[in-house]
């Protein structure tokens, strides 16, 4: 027996949301929910399911572990995520379950004979590539703004589009302040699942679009309209350029910290004096700094910190390999931790791939920095430090292995 023909006394199972609209896109299915309308916690805890929700009643299926939900209404009682007041009945129908929802297309559900219930217009909208709110009740929950927004990044590549009368209400919620009701636990949760997209500037641009990027992101929004050096950016806004190298990110790793990183390379462009604009000396270090608001701000986990604040600090030295000093390049395996993570500075290498090639005519040129800085870090890594120490006195060892180092540079740069 299929999990769509879930027996629960008196109840009726239906396969909703994502499974429906992924299925009827041909897209894999990544996971299937369910949702049981007339039953109650009673009854499927004698079923052998497992409560896990604690706000709501979902379960874990005894066999599968998929998740079912009871069906339920939710109301707006506070500002924020939070602010919601949960009801589960078996009274409750699957058209008011679904009427909760956020976008037309996830509020589809299937019957265990394959009869697909649609009360919204989901299929229409799924034809039309369109991203369409349910009801007026979107405005009651800010993280929809969020959840629009991965979905643009999500079928970007689908040609799917938001509706304007959708578009006009994330701006009419963004003037009315509900965005600064979202918890940064959230915003990261989204943000960063959004990051895993295969198009993941469509969901910054959306948000800035609807003006939360400018709330949630400032260091991020204030770089559109920043001005480069045409002869490098042939795109010439530090925005757009961010946006192109983040996707480019996204071709060349599927690592959400790679991406991340390559989405604040640059966040220091936004400080730079308008007096000197388009060249941005220093721009770098600057960026560290703001990359440490973001970080102080979101909860970033380590691993995307530190990858982003290399990247931040070295990326300029790190395209520039061939004019940069023996001392110097050495400089640059010492702060990126070459020698305790090589693996990381492989990360380094590729957003800064994804830099070079986030230009206009850029998309597809070779980086051979990448290949240069692999080579030296080779040079480095074939260097005897255990020799080297034994051969040293005991208060000159580290001294002695960075100058070993820096001699296998030296090598390697004449070796070519």
């Amino acid at each position: 027996m299929s999990t769509t023909d879930e027996q629960i006394p008196g109840a009726r199972t239906y396969l909703v949301g994502g499974a429906v609209r992924d299925g009827l896109l041909g897209l894999p299915v990544r996971e299937r929910d369910f949702v049981v309308v007339g039953s109650d916690v009673t009854t499927m805890l004698a079923q052998g399911f497992t409560q896990v929700g604690k706000d709501f009643p979902v379960f874990l299926h005894p066999e599968t572990k998929e998740e079912y939900a009871l069906a339920r209404t939710e109301r707006k009682s506070a500002p924020g995520y939070h602010g919601f007041v949960v009801h589960a009945d078996p009274e409750v129908t699957l058209e008011e379950d679904l009427a909760r929802r956020d976008l037309t297309i996830n509020a589809l559900a299937r019957d265990s004979n394959g009869h697909i219930i649609d009360p919204f217009g989901g299929r229409a909208d799924l034809d039309a590539r369109l991203l369409r709110h349910v009801s007026p009740a979107f405005v009651e929950d800010p993280v929809r703004i969020l959840r629009v927004a991965r979905f643009a990044a999500r079928f970007d590549a689908l040609g799917f589009r938001l509706a304007p009368e959708t578009a006009e209400l994330m701006r009419e919620m963004v003037a009315a302040g509900e965005v600064d009701a979202l918890v940064p636990d959230r915003v990261w949760a989204e943000l960063c699942r959004a990051l895993g997209e295969a198009r993941p500037a469509r969901f910054f641009e959306e948000l800035r679009h609807c003006g939360a990027l400018r709330i949630l992101l400032p260091e991020l929004d204030r770089l559109w309209g920043v001005p480069q050096p045409e002869q490098w950016h042939p795109e010439v806004d530090t925005g757009v350029h961010v946006m192109m190298v983040l996707n480019q990110a996204a071709r060349l790793s599927e690592e959400p910290e790679v991406r991340f990183a390559a989405l604040c390379h640059d966040l220091g462009k936004g400080t730079t004096p308008p007096e000197v604009l388009p060249s941005h000396h220093g721009h770098e270090e600057r960026g560290v700094e703001l990359l440490g608001q973001v970080c102080q701000r979101l909860p970033v986990p380590t691993r995307f910190r530190e990858l982003a604040q290399v990247v931040a600090r070295y990326h300029g030295k790190i395209h520039k390999v061939d004019e940069l000093r023996a001392s110097t390049i050495l400089g640059v395996f010492e702060g990126a931790d070459l020698f305790r993570r090589p693996e990381r500075f492989e990360r380094v290498l590729i957003a800064c791939e994804a830099d070079f090639r986030g230009r206009l005519g850029f998309e597809e040129r070779d980086y051979p920095q990448a290949r240069t800085w692999r080579r030296l870090a080779q040079a480095c890594a074939a260097v005897d430090t255990g020799a080297v120490a034994r051969a040293s006195e005991p208060t000159r060892i580290r001294a002695a292995i960075r100058l070993a180092r820096l001699e296998a540079i030296k090598f390697a740069l004449r070796a070519g």
